[in-house]
Formats: structure tokens, C-alpha cells, sequence
């Protein structure tokens, strides 16, 4: 499907949060791998299941072939599908971090890096059927978590924002706050200038990490 890369509004959009609309009484698989081997276990498990269960899979071009979408040979060989994937070199005693999915995950990364932050950055890589245990269990690691913020590049009113937040406030503890961080309401998906698109997405990475 097509990513946020620069392009026009039809080149912008595969249209997540309607598939997520769609979704209701577990009757289909709403998925956005970030890493190679979670690509290759997710269809893997769709062939090893003894049902049939329609897949979507959202994997933008950008993100199939980002020089840190790698994964090793053990990682193929071993393990299966992660709905929720955590950050393994984060610090647990963190007060904030944030949750998101796809190919943000690795902007957020560079912004993080550039400014040597140690932020958690959680991956959510399965939307539906909603992995509410497994994303309890990873938040319940954070035992000082005061805030989550969802990361997305959609504006506002697409994407994965107004089926997540609902989802995720029925497991969050009551002290911990939920913050979007992503682009504002639009009625385009896009503005179709790319130097415009890549300054988007840089201040979007910027807020998500601010003041943490």
C-alpha cells in the first residue's frame, strides 16, 4: 500500500482507519510489521492456522527497504509474530514513552538518537484484532509510566488514532495520560509538496520526543 513518502494526497494514504472501521466481531487481521521477520511469522501464521481469516498488512515501500528494517537469521528461525513489539534498551523506571506503528517508528529513532534521548518507543504491530493483553502486559514494565503519547503520520481524524485511543484507555491505569502526537485534522491526506512533507515529519518526531 501506499506510505506518507512526499506524494500527492492519492499517493499518501492506504486508508488505515478505514479498514478499522470495518473491523468488528473478529472478522479480519489489521496488521503493520515494522522488521522482516515479523513479516515473514505474520504470513507464516496466517498459513499455520487451522482457520482462514482475511490479512490486511500495511508495509509502505519506504519501510521495506529502510536500512534499519533488518532482521538477523536467528530472528527468522526463531520466535513467532510479536503483536506489540518493546523497546529492548530502554530504561524501565521511564515516565513517559511513546506507542507507534510502521515506518514512524524509525524517524522517531533518528530523532532520538540525534538528540541522545532515552525514551522508550513501543511498536504496535497488529491493530485488530486489538492486542489489549499483550500491550498490558509491555506498559505494566513501566512501573513509574505517568504518560503514553500514540505517534502517527496521518492527520488527526485518519489513521490509527481514533480506534487506539479508545482501546487504550480501557487498560491504562488511571494516572497515566494518553497524548496524540501526529499531524492536526486535514481534509487531504496530503499536501503533495514533498520539502513541506519532510518538515511535517521532522516536527512530528520533534514533539513526540519533546519535554520527556
Amino acid at each position: 500500500p501506499h506510505g506518507y513518502e512526499g506524494q500527492g494526497p492519492e499517493h499518501s494514504s492506504a486508508r488505515l482507519e478505514r479498514y478499522l472501521q470495518a473491523c468488528a466481531q473478529q472478522n479480519i487481521q489489521v496488521c503493520h510489521p515494522s522488521l522482516p521477520a515479523q513479516f515473514f511469522h505474520l504470513v507464516r501464521r496466517q498459513m499455520l492456522r487451522p482457520f482462514r481469516l482475511p490479512l490486511v498488512i500495511l508495509s509502505p515501500k519506504s519501510g521495506l527497504r529502510h536500512p534499519q528494517a533488518v532482521s538477523s537469521f536467528d530472528d527468522f528461525s526463531k520466535g513467532s509474530f510479536e503483536e506489540v513489539l518493546d523497546d529492548p534498551i530502554a530504561k524501565k523506571s521511564a515516565e513517559a514513552l511513546i506507542l507507534t506503528s510502521g515506518k514512524m517508528y524509525y524517524e522517531l529513532l533518528a530523532e532520538r538518537t540525534s538528540r541522545e534521548l532515552d525514551v522508550p518507543l513501543l511498536r504496535l504491530e497488529q491493530f485488530y484484532p486489538f492486542p489489549e493483553e499483550k500491550l498490558k502486559t509491555v506498559l505494566g514494565k513501566y512501573k513509574k509510566l505517568r504518560e503514553l503519547r500514540w505517534c502517527q503520520e496521518e492527520p488527526q481524524n485518519m489513521g490509527g488514532w481514533n480506534f487506539v485511543k479508545e482501546n487504550i484507555s480501557r487498560i491504562l491505569d488511571q494516572r497515566v495520560g494518553l497524548k496524540y502526537v501526529g499531524r492536526p485534522p486535514q481534509a487531504s491526506t496530503s499536501g503533495g509538496y514533498t520539502h513541506v512533507h519532510e518538515s511535517e515529519q521532522r516536527m512530528i518526531a520533534h514533539n513526540a520526543l519533546g519535554a520527556l
